[in-house]
């Protein structure tokens, strides 16, 4: 799924989502694949930051993938590896996504995708990508003669 993050106050696209059967995936330079799982993320922004967040219990650090596309895409990719197999028939209740996932949402202007910055901690992984310094509007005097 592809999710549009949108600027501070802009109130009717904040929750727009976009499902990728609604975008061609060539646009972004990659295929999608229905095996793929979901990765469920929250996005928000602070004054200087828009800040991803994404829990990813079981996958350590060196097995995820972020990557900015030049089209200011932010896609996270990893694996969940199964931690013992179990036959099938064995299951009561299967609810855990076990397998490569990914997510992918389009990041809006006005970000340093230069200096994105990632964390770990404790199966959430933290994405910080500083927003850019806004040019303030300088008032020119015009001089008399």
């Amino acid at each position: 799924m592809k999710t549009k993050v949108t600027k501070q106050g802009d109130d009717e696209a904040r929750n727009d989502l976009v499902s990728l059967e609604e975008i061609d995936s060539e646009e972004f330079g990659r295929h999608i694949h229905d095996e793929e799982g979901q990765l469920t993320l929250d996005v928000y922004q602070t004054d200087t930051h828009l800040v991803v967040i994404a829990p990813v219990a079981g996958v350590e650090p060196d097995e995820i993938d972020i990557t900015v596309s030049e089209k200011e895409v932010l896609t996270i990719r990893g694996t969940r590896q199964v931690a013992k197999e179990v036959m099938e028939d064995n299951y009561l209740c299967r609810e855990c996504f076990w397998g490569a996932f990914s997510r992918s949402i389009v990041l809006p202007e006005g970000l340093d995708v230069d200096e994105v910055a990632a964390t770990f901690k404790r199966g959430i992984l933290k994405i910080e990508i500083p927003k850019l310094k806004k040019e303030k509007t300088k008032k020119v005097e015009i001089k008399k003669n």
